[in-house]
């Protein structure tokens, strides 16, 4: 549900498909990921109390029963603890429905918080983030400008699930190319091993011309996956992910083209399955390197 009119484009989970959005922040304060095509046409900037308290009173008037808010954009969390402690409290307080408060984590903004601040934001009602580790490969990483090491990607996830915060994280099938795709699922599955996530997403790779992973396609310096690769490499990937916790697994974003959901470790045996059987027997249709 979202109802300002403020500048760009507007982005959420599909998880949070039913919440009120707020836009706490416009843009991404790091928006230097080679294949994003998010938050390109904005400037950056931090709302002030002012403006998100107006949006606050204008959303009750329509959506006082609220249960769920997803506080936009790309990194809330690189506002300061203090406002958004202040937020979430106003929030709390004018939307008695109110069960969770969730937002992006990006993974520097998540650094850049102590312990102590992260647990005194889930004490606050931040109840779950969204991480997109993309790949737990050093090389990819870098490649793609996530500005976060492996290691760091790991500490980064594993902070906001002590702080008691359920950590919803997202990975993205071919993004390594094909180049690396082995490295990508080994590393992949690691840093995924390492972090112990409370839900897991697996999207494919949608490239968009007009962003620097789209212009080296076109240059020849980066080759996209077939549809069979990407689905070697998911199998690849699901294969050696090893999560002892209960996990959410979904892969049934608008780009996948075979459509998942289980939950790891209980599932995976089937997941395998499912994705052999289509490999093997199921006829695969042409992948298209851009999206139209």
């Amino acid at each position: 549900m979202y109802f300002d009119n403020a500048e760009g484009m507007v982005f959420r989970p599909p998880s949070e498909a039913d919440s009120l959005i707020i836009r706490v922040t416009i843009g991404c304060s790091h928006n230097a990921c080679t294949f994003c095509a998010m938050y390109k046409n904005v400037t950056y900037r931090e709302r002030s109390m002012e403006e998100i308290e107006s949006l606050i009173v204008q959303a009750q008037r329509y959506y006082g029963d609220s249960r769920r808010i997803f506080l936009a954009d790309g990194n809330a969390l690189s506002l300061p603890t203090d406002t958004l402690l202040a937020l979430l409290n106003k929030f709390y307080k004018s939307f008695p429905r109110l069960t969770r408060v969730g937002c992006y984590a990006g993974p520097k903004d998540v650094l850049r918080k102590t312990p102590e601040e992260l647990s005194a934001l889930y004490q606050a009602g931040l109840k779950i983030a969204y991480l997109g580790i993309e790949s737990g490969d050093p090389e990819i990483l870098r490649a793609i400008c996530k500005g976060v090491t492996p290691g760091e990607m790991i500490e980064a996830g594993q902070r906001m699930l002590h702080a008691g915060i359920k950590l919803s994280a997202t990975v993205i099938l071919g993004i390594g190319g094909r180049e690396h795709t082995l490295q990508h699922a080994e590393n992949t599955a690691k840093v995924i091993n390492a972090i112990q996530p409370t839900m897991l997403s697996m999207l494919s790779l949608m490239v968009y011309p007009d962003t620097p992973l789209g212009r080296k396609i076109a240059a020849g310096s980066f080759t996209p996956l077939s549809t069979e690769e990407i689905l070697a490499e998911q199998y690849r990937l699901l294969e050696a992910i090893d999560v002892t916790k209960p996990c959410i697994f979904r892969s049934n974003h608008a780009s996948n083209y075979l459509p998942l959901a289980g939950t790891l470790p209980k599932d995976k045996p089937q997941l395998l399955h499912t994705v052999k059987q289509i490999m093997e027997k199921a006829p695969i249709p042409k992948h298209r390197n851009f999206r139209e």
